[in-house]
C-alpha cells in the first residue's frame, strides 16, 4: 500500500492517474481500477499496488526456469558442492562480462555454502564450533585464478567447490565454473586460508580440534584446479613503477564478518592502477594474490603496477601483457599484498 498525500490529488480519478492503454503498453495486466481500494479523506489516497505480469515470448530463455538455479548441495561423492548461479547485470562490466569483484565474491559464496552444507559452519566465515572456542578465523594467504572464458550477463554457470588440507599449516578450496548449457569450463581457481587468533590478530597454528571437525569433509584424491603459483617477486627498482593509485581507503561496508578488508575489495584495488590502455583493449587471464598482513579501517593505501618488458604505446605488438602489482600503506609503504596479473588481447586486438 502507498500513501501520496499532496492535497490536489484529492480532486483527481484514480481513471485519470493510470490509463488502461498506458499500463498495456507497459507489459502490465490492469484490474478494473473501479475496484481499487481508495480513501477520500483529506488529501491522501491509498492505493493497492497491481501485480505486474512480465510478457515473455521465448519463457524457454528465461534464467528462473533453470533447474536448481540458486541452490546447492553436495554431489555423491560427499566432497564437491555445486550451485548454479544467473549473472545479473550489475555483476558485469561495461564489456557485459563479470568483474574481479563479482569472481571474487561468486568463490567466497560457494566457499561458505559448502561449509554450511556440511554442516561445520557455526558462526561468522566459515567458522567451526573448535574456531569459536578457541577465537580463531580463516584469513586468505593466496588465492589464483586462471580464466579461460568470462561468463556475461545472462550467463548461467554451475560453480563446483571442494576442500582439502594444505600441509599442517591450513586448507585449499578449489573451485571450476562451467556453462550450465554446454558445460565448457570458463574457470578455474585455488585459494589457501590460514588461521589468525581474532583478539591477538596473529596467525595460528592449524589444531588438531578443527582439523578432526572437517578432515572426513577432505578430499586427499583430487588435486587442486589451479597449479600453485611459484613465481618469484622481481629484484627491480620500485621507482620504476610509474602506474600509482593513491588515497584507496577501505569503508564500512568493505569490512566482512570477520572485521577484515574482504578479499573481493584487493582485486579492485589492483585494477584502479593497471593502465587504461590494457584495461580497455586486454581482459583478465589469470591472477595471482599474495597476502602479507591485514587492512584495517582508517588505512590509506595506494595500488602500484609494474607492467612488465613492454612498451604501453605499442600494445597493437602484444598478444599478451604481464604485471606485476603491490598494495601497500601510503604513509609507511608497508606492503598489504603483492599480485602478479597476465592480460590477453582481445578479439581482434583492436585498440580503441
Amino acid at each position: 500500500m502507498a500513501t501520496i498525500s499532496f492535497s490536489f490529488l484529492n480532486s483527481l480519478s484514480p481513471h485519470r492517474i493510470i490509463k488502461k492503454n498506458d499500463a498495456s503498453s507497459w507489459g502490465l495486466v490492469v484490474k478494473d481500477l473501479a475496484k481499487i481500494n481508495t480513501s477520500t479523506s483529506v488529501g491522501v489516497i491509498r492505493t493497492t499496488f497491481l501485480k505486474p505480469k512480465m510478457m515473455l515470448n521465448k519463457l524457454e530463455t528465461y534464467p528462473y526456469t533453470v533447474p536448481g538455479l540458486g541452490l546447492g548441495g553436495v554431489l555423491k561423492d560427499e566432497f564437491v558442492f555445486q550451485q548454479k548461479f544467473h549473472i545479473r547485470s550489475y555483476e558485469v562490466g561495461p564489456d557485459k562480462k563479470i568483474t574481479a569483484e563479482t569472481l571474487m565474491s561468486l568463490l567466497q559464496e560457494t566457499a561458505l555454502n559448502h561449509l554450511k552444507t556440511i554442516g561445520v559452519w557455526v558462526d561468522g566465515l566459515g567458522l567451526t564450533r573448535e574456531m569459536c572456542n578457541k577465537k580463531l578465523i580463516w584469513v586468505a594467504a593466496k588465492q589464483e585464478v586462471v580464466v579461460d572464458r568470462y561468463p556475461i550477463w545472462g550467463d548461467v554457470i554451475q560453480i563446483n567447490t571442494w576442500k582439502g588440507a594444505y600441509g599442517k599449516i591450513g586448507m585449499c578450496s578449489n573451485w571450476a565454473f562451467y556453462d550450465d548449457k554446454t558445460g565448457d569450463i570458463l574457470l578455474r581457481a585455488s585459494s589457501i586460508l590460514v588461521m589468525m587468533n581474532e583478539e591477538t590478530r596473529r596467525l595460528s597454528k592449524f589444531p588438531d580440534e578443527v582439523r578432526g571437525e572437517l578432515n572426513r569433509h577432505f578430499t586427499y584424491t583430487t588435486p587442486p584446479t589451479v597449479k600453485e603459483e611459484t613465481r618469484k617477486w622481481s629484484t627491480r627498482d620500485r621507482s620504476t613503477e610509474d602506474h600509482i593509485r593513491t588515497g584507496l581507503t577501505p569503508t564500512w561496508s568493505d569490512l566482512d564478518m570477520n572485521q577484515h578488508v574482504n578479499n573481493m575489495k584487493y582485486a579492485g584495488w589492483i585494477i584502479e592502477s593497471v593502465p587504461r590502455s590494457i584495461v580497455k583493449n586486454y581482459e583478465l587471464a589469470s591472477m595471482t594474490l599474495e597476502y602479507s598482513r591485514e587492512c584495517r579501517m582508517g588505512d590509506v593505501l595506494q595500488s602500484r603496477t609494474y607492467v612488465m618488458g613492454i612498451d604501453t604505446c605499442k600494445l597493437a605488438d602484444y598478444d599478451h601483457v604481464d604485471c606485476e602489482h603491490v598494495i601497500q600503506l601510503e604513509s609507511t609503504s608497508d606492503e598489504i599484498m603483492k599480485a602478479w596479473t597476465t592480460w590477453r588481447s582481445k578479439k581482434g586486438n583492436r585498440l580503441e
